[in-house]
């Protein structure tokens, strides 16, 4: 009784610190909730893209208005948010619309972030006297592009798939590009030297052993789908799984962000096709909601971060880095996708301009700028640079984006893909409930004369969808022949057969199924149909 009175004594003196402090995160957090819900309402009023909201919300908020624990911490970004960002975009990802593009994606997330950095570096060191390892972190740091501000201007305005995908892809792969190139700086900033040949191994094992990584992971919770009968266990595990394959990559070496990538797209195109309806539908809705919640909180404390009155006397160097880092995107854009049509469908111009404008920066430079080491020369000069020049894209790049996109008109919207696409609504969500409707029955959870009601119902929608969409695609390879119509909605069905049947061949050929001999004139042909097919 004597023990158990002293423990009780001292736990009541201990509750008022701990919970007092606890009371106050959760008032804090409380508060931004509260203000990311009335930016909500504003920005879809002043129709401004919602980020951009964000970060003008948390300029108002002052630091000690919130406990000093809700900060930018680059811990946590990196940890946390960022294998959650990346996560809930690669399951998001159309591996056979990726596979379509790899080629841009490959030269923009590879040499392109190499050539801007350098670029960037080059013109910083120049411009601002900074040494030459400090202008090289920044180079880098301000390579990462922000994809959530683009994909809002998309979403405003229509854009092709094909420059989506490209925008999207470009943004899984840069950042582990970038992670890996800043890695390199700071091994070379403490230990005094660096040989080519070490950062190409370096880059080697990040990215190999990364997609290694990721494929086997993605491939391992693919299995373990199979064993699962419940949305929340697949949730459960899809976090565990985001989550753990960042942590493991930092232990072994290799590039988390590339495994986190590769893990996100097999589950996303495999393990998804092992789940039911409810299910996909559960998952799809939690990673919605988890990237949406991410980038909420990010935004706000990139805005609450950022000091006004500093942001005033560091703008005219702030400008500066601007039109540095622009300046690099121009000339990796603008010669690497001219040398694209060599070997590739070459991108229109105006696709061009817009991956240019659209070089918005965002959390992500800030986590990396306050990871720098200690003892690199002038680090909190470029912790300066790096929050303000976020702050200054964000606004200025963000709020012309999307008048950008509508200027350049990318595309004119067809009434006939219109249609086609939805009478594939229409098809996709009768199949998928039918499917639903067979796992109910065979459950014992519905009535057989029930599910026969329902099943009939929907097979009816099926019918008359597929019969209007079969003489849409038979009108429409008429009107192609006669060459009246430019738009041909069947290059989007085409564009994913051709490259299920290369796929098909290269895993034969790998095999030894089939000989590369006989497989190449095939191949040929595949790769001329798809380059004959015009951009969606």
């Amino acid at each position: 009784m004597v023990t158990s009175y002293f423990l009780t004594s001292n736990l009541e003196r201990a509750l008022p610190e701990s919970s007092g402090e606890f009371a106050g995160w959760v008032s804090a957090l409380i508060i931004l909730l509260l203000v990311a819900t009335a930016v909500a309402l504003v920005t879809r009023r002043l129709r401004i893209p919602y980020v951009v909201g964000l970060v003008l919300a948390g300029l108002a908020i002052t630091q000690d208005a919130l406990p000093a624990s809700i900060r930018l911490d680059p811990d946590v970004i990196l940890n946390l948010f960022l294998p959650i960002l990346i996560f809930e975009a690669a399951i998001n990802t159309d591996i056979s619309r990726l596979r379509s593009t790899i080629k841009p994606i490959a030269l923009l997330a590879g040499p392109g972030v190499v050539l801007a950095a350098a670029m960037t570096a080059a013109l910083i060191q120049l411009g601002l006297g900074l040494p030459w390892i400090t202008a090289c972190a920044i180079g880098v740091i301000l390579t990462i592009t922000d994809t959530v501000s683009v994909i809002a201007a998309f979403r405003e305005v229509s854009v092709p798939g094909r420059l989506a995908t490209i925008v999207e892809g470009e943004s899984l792969f840069n950042d582990g590009m970038a992670l890996v190139l800043l890695g390199i700086i700071t091994t070379i900033h403490l230990q005094g030297s660096f040989t080519v040949g070490q950062g190409v191994e370096q880059l080697m094992i990040a990215f190999v052993g990364g997609g290694a990584l990721g494929w086997g992971l993605g491939y391992l919770c693919v299995g373990i789908f199979r064993q699962l009968d419940d949305a929340l266990s697949h949730i459960l595990l899809t976090v565990a799984v985001s989550l753990g394959t960042f942590q493991i990559g930092q232990l072994l070496g290799v590039s988390s962000a590339i495994a986190v990538v590769v893990t996100g797209l097999v589950i996303g195109n495999l393990g998804f096709r092992q789940a039911s309806a409810s299910t996909k539908v559960a998952l799809t809705n939690f990673w919605e909601y988890a990237g949406f919640g991410v980038n909420t909180f990010i935004f706000l404390l990139v805005g609450i971060e950022v000091n006004p009155l500093l942001l005033l006397d560091a703008l005219p160097s702030t400008l500066f880095v601007v039109v540095a880092y622009q300046l690099g995107r121009i000339f990796s854009i603008y010669p690497l996708l001219a040398l694209l049509s060599r070997f590739d469908r070459p991108l229109p111009l105006r696709w061009q301009h817009v991956l240019i404008a659209g070089n918005v920066k965002g959390s992500l430079s800030m986590a990396l700028a306050l990871s720098l080491p200690f003892t690199l020369p002038e680090r909190m000069q470029v912790i300066t640079l790096v929050f303000s020049t976020v702050l200054v894209s964000l606004v200025g790049q963000g709020l012309s984006l999307p008048w950008l996109v509508k200027r350049l008109r990318l595309s004119k919207p067809s009434p006939t893909k219109q249609r086609i696409e939805s009478l594939q609504l229409n098809l996709i969500a009768s199949k998928a409930a039918q499917q639903e409707l067979s796992e109910l029955l065979q459950s014992g959870s519905l009535p057989k004369s029930l599910h026969e009601e329902l099943f009939a119902t929907y097979q009816a929608k099926i019918a008359s969808s597929e019969r209007e969409l079969r003489d849409l695609y038979n009108v429409r390879g008429m009107v192609g022949q006669s060459g009246v119509d430019d738009q041909n909605p069947l290059d989007s069905l085409l564009r994913r057969l051709y490259l299920a049947e290369k796929g098909a061949v290269n895993q034969a050929i790998r095999k030894g199924l089939l000989s590369d001999e006989l497989a190449q004139p095939y191949l040929t042909v595949l790769n001329e149909k798809l380059l004959s097919l015009k951009d969606d």
